[in-house]
């Protein structure tokens, strides 16, 4: 796996740092069954937190499609551990949700993550990239703890040692709400089932500076198109705000949400 190139020498400051990483992920390199701590044993992990934008002859990208997989494997054998009572159809959407790239960045951020990285010069300054680069990066350290740990021998095992206790507590938020950053699809049902037609989105950039938090406003609106002028019982709008589209349509789905679940006849009831 990864690149045919020489595995580089890592200095001690580095080996130091990666294996300072594994313990904050509850994992000891020396420990029985683990890689050890030489450069050789730390190479799946330098290889998966070098960036392909570094320009490096080893970087993430196998590494990145090992992950995919076995972050789905590991999540599927989580869920049957810890929730094997969730009908498949159920399991299937927590499942998206536990190995979604949003989930990764959030828990490389919640590692710190990022300044273990090795970048490249556009890619450092590229901000709006940020979430991307570093659900990238967490998803080939999954695949590089795989390897490093045995692969079929052991891999799996290793990655849930690190993600079962992150996975625990967001499923138990998702199965207490699970609509939860999933509100346009369940706008979308909920329109639909109520004969309104699907949720129409007008989203537009407001604010050009990066990681403002409302750099983009989304309205949503429902039911009778405007130009009709048929505005009646059903019909109705909200917005939201965030900082990618994707996230300021999310925020105007819950706000119809909220609307849409108000009794009739109730303040801003839809």
């Amino acid at each position: 796996m990864g690149q045919a190139s020489p595995v580089p020498s890592l200095s001690s400051a580095r080996r130091d740092a990666l294996i300072g990483l594994l313990k904050r992920l509850g994992l000891d390199p020396r420990a029985p069954g683990g890689p050890g701590a030489t450069s050789t044993a730390l190479a799946p992990l330098e290889e998966a937190l070098t960036h392909a934008s570094a320009g490096r002859p080893r970087h993430h990208e196998q590494l990145e499609f090992l992950g995919d997989a076995v972050l789905r494997l590991a999540a599927t054998e989580f869920l049957e551990r810890c929730h094997p009572s969730l009908a498949v159809g159920r399991r299937s959407s927590l499942r998206a949700q536990l190995v979604s790239d949003r989930w990764l960045a959030e828990q490389a951020e919640a590692l710190d993550l990022a300044p273990l990285i090795h970048l490249g010069p556009m890619a450092l300054g590229d901000s709006s990239g940020r979430a991307t680069v570093l659900a990238e990066s967490c998803e080939a350290l999954v695949g590089a703890i795989y390897q490093a740990w045995g692969g079929p021998c052991g891999g799996i095992e290793a990655v849930l040692l690190w993600l079962a206790p992150a996975w625990e507590r967001a499923s138990a938020e998702l199965l207490a709400d699970p609509e939860r950053h999933n509100w346009k699809t369940a706008l979308q049902e909920k329109t639909q089932g109520q004969g309104l037609g699907l949720p129409r989105y007008a989203t537009a950039e407001i604010s050009r500076r990066h990681g403002d938090p409302r750099r983009f406003q989304s309205q949503v609106s429902w039911g009778c198109l405007p130009e009709t002028e048929v505005q009646g019982v059903g019909s109705g709008s909200a917005e939201g705000w965030g900082g990618s589209r994707r996230e300021a349509e999310q925020q105007a789905a819950r706000a119809a949400l909220a609307q849409l679940r108000q009794p009739p006849g109730s303040p801003g009831a839809g």
